[in-house]
């Protein structure tokens, strides 16, 4: 069975990239255009393996996303990967802080992403 994995981004062309680099390595995708959006997915979707969220978004941003999952005990806990233009150490830090599993920056090379994933989602 494929593994799920959740795309939160904004931008609709990175969303159709990781989509198409993931989809075309066997996973499952699921989009959503907000931390919002993430959330009420990941509600809806609770066999989830693993996400994929940029940082900057409307509504909701990332960091936001990420404590707001691992502040729910009545949301699955997926591994979750911040998938970002953001490089700032501090920002980093951050995104580690609220719980956040690893951190790859934009532009993304698709076998270090498609590695990345496997990884966080033991296939």
């Amino acid at each position: 069975m494929a593994k799920k994995i959740l795309i939160v981004d904004d931008a609709k062309t990175i969303r159709q990239q990781v989509n198409f680099t993931l989809t075309k390595s066997g996973f499952e995708v699921i989009e959503a255009e907000s931390g919002r959006e993430g959330i009420e997915k990941l509600k809806a979707n609770k066999d989830i393996d693993a996400i994929i969220s940029d940082i900057n978004m409307p509504e909701m941003n990332g960091i936001e996303m990420v404590e707001a999952i691992n502040g729910d005990a009545s949301l699955p806990h997926p591994p979750i990967l911040i998938l970002t233009t953001e490089g700032a150490t501090e920002i980093v830090a951050q995104a580690k802080r609220a719980g956040a599993s690893g951190w790859i920056v934009k532009p993304f090379k698709p076998e270090m992403l498609i590695e990345a994933v496997k990884k966080l989602t033991k296939s």
